[in-house]
């Protein structure tokens, strides 16, 4: 393999950006890949990939590094070597000791918090709450996440862009258990596209694409996403309700609704109206919709796979006051549903503190308002999916 000194200097600077300026991996990588616009394909992958991989990895490569605080370049130098790879003949790298680290990685493979790079805090939580499932979920959530579309159905249909995407040199494979998805073969940069700029498809993972059905939307509905975020599910139901009918995405960010509305253009979707949450905001919209989707704030354990920089930033701390918020939300906003009406609360978590046993003292402190439909839970170890979870409350008349 041949490495270009300038693509690990990139590498070095993201890791930095990340563990000691707490920046986001994802914005990051965006940043460093638009700071050069002369590298390629291969060179941009090679930055991202490394850069993710080395993040997920991080406990055990420090683990395996056996030195309180290596050098960025020598983690990258013990993750290639991990990979199999051999080093290039660069003095910074003379004191690499190829041999070490494979004995060290033995070692490392004997304790699971290590051998999966998670925290100590996040192991005990994870084996408390889901008990044998942990060993697996946690497994599955450490491989790297597929590409996943959902077609656009207000503009084209599955096969149409499944054809349109391989003229692109894109290919792809239909998931049957979702009418809408699309499996990318290998990854691309599918953003380029024509399909993409004209809205023919989001880019949206299975499970997610599970929770807007869950809804059962029908045109012409009333229907409120009350923790909309950029909108991929409003944009989901936007479609499942054929642009007919009132949908009402909200939240508490007036960027990330911006950021909707601009989606909603590309998408041609036109029953979407945006509303920043304000004081007065759920009482004005008591008994009024048909539907409620409340895709709450969570952990996000669900999708380590795509956002691994978060397990080394959240804190049990925050765990306990997210819970909080996402009572609080269900509690609150559950009012705006009308009698005979429906309500999906979701999360992108494993951990059923943040789920089910919410769900189940909802359902314990609202006596007879509230009946349980359905519940669902995505499985990364069972499904290959992301991690969400979903409860269909019916409201009876």
């Amino acid at each position: 393999m041949r490495y270009h000194r300038v693509l690990v200097e990139a590498i070095v600077f993201s890791l930095g950006e990340i563990f000691e300026k707490g920046r986001q991996a994802d914005k990051v990588i965006e940043q460093v890949l638009k700071s050069n616009r002369k590298w390629g394909a291969r060179d941009r992958g090679f930055i991202a990939e490394n850069t993710y991989e080395i993040v997920r990895w991080w406990r055990l490569l420090l683990f395996v590094s056996q030195e309180e605080r290596p050098a960025y370049s020598d983690i990258f130098a013990i993750w290639q070597t991990l990979k199999g790879n051999e080093l290039p003949a660069w003095t910074e790298f003379d004191h690499i000791q190829p041999q070490r680290i494979r004995q060290a990685y033995e070692e490392a493979k004997k304790i699971r918090k290590v051998r999966e790079s998670i925290p100590d805090w996040l192991d005990e939580v994870g084996a408390l709450e889901l008990g044998e499932k942990w060993d697996d979920e946690l497994h599955a959530l450490n491989q790297t996440a597929p590409v996943v579309l959902r077609v656009n159905t207000l503009k084209t249909n599955r096969e149409a862009l499944q054809k349109q995407l391989a003229e692109d040199g894109i290919q792809t494979n239909p998931l049957p258990s979702l009418p809408s998805a699309l499996a990318l073969t290998e990854k691309k940069n599918v953003f380029q596209t024509e399909a993409f700029k004209n809205g023919f498809f989001e880019v949206q993972d299975a499970g997610s694409q599970v929770i807007a059905p869950t809804l059962d939307v029908q045109p012409g509905m009333r229907v409120i996403d009350a923790c909309a975020g950029a909108g991929g599910k409003t944009l989901h139901l936007a479609a499942l309700m054929q642009n007919q009918g009132r949908l009402i995405a909200m939240d508490v960010e007036n960027w990330k609704l911006d950021e909707l509305r601009r989606r909603a253009r590309r998408n041609g979707v036109s029953n979407v109206e945006t509303r920043l949450i304000e004081a007065k905001t759920i009482k004005r919209l008591r008994e009024t919709a048909d539907r409620v989707l409340l895709d709450v704030p969570c952990s996000g354990l669900g999708v380590l796979r795509r956002n691994p920089d978060s397990k080394w930033k959240i804190m049990p701390e925050f765990l306990a006051q997210i819970r909080q918020t996402q009572y609080d939300i269900l509690s609150h906003y559950s009012q705006m549903v009308k009698p005979g009406g429906k309500l999906v609360y979701a999360t992108c978590s494993i951990l059923p503190s943040e789920s089910e046993n919410q769900v189940q003292r909802f359902l314990k402190e609202q006596g007879q308002q509230w009946t349980l439909e359905t519940e669902t839970r995505t499985s990364p170890a069972r499904d290959g999916f992301d991690g969400f979870y979903m409860a269909s409350l019916v409201k009876p008349c």
